[in-house]
């Protein structure tokens, strides 16, 4: 059994910044490919970011260039690192473990396992 527990999110103006973690309780941390997904009020569940057990990484258009996505092996914890945000990223946001295709990282149906989510708020 493996869970995953979000951490991080809260009330931050536009520009600003904030670092969420998915901290993964279970075994084998390393061979799951982990992503991120953010679902806004009123809209479907979308991808934002994803990281291979090898730290290879993949970004949705929307937020490259500001968010970074890292893990650490060590401590079964994956990052976001979101800069410049914008009122637009208000959302809820969970974390994924993906065992399974790489190829596969911005379905959320690939995924095994899901956070509850943490809530990011982007003021105007």
């Amino acid at each position: 059994q493996v869970q995953l527990v979000e951490s991080g999110g809260g009330l931050v103006q536009a520009g600003g910044s904030l670092r969420l973690s998915c901290a993964v309780l279970g075994r084998a941390f390393n061979t799951y490919a982990m992503g991120w997904f953010r679902q806004a009020p009123g809209k479907g569940r979308e991808f934002v970011a994803a990281v291979s057990w090898t730290s290879s990484t993949d970004y949705a258009d929307s937020v490259k260039g500001r968010f970074t996505i890292s893990r650490d092996n060590a401590k079964n914890t994956v990052y976001l690192q979101m800069n410049s945000l914008k009122p637009e990223d208000t959302a809820v946001y969970c974390c994924a473990a993906l065992h399974g295709l790489w190829d596969n990282r911005a379905l959320m149906g690939s995924y095994n396992y899901w956070g509850q989510g943490t809530q990011v708020t982007v003021s105007s």
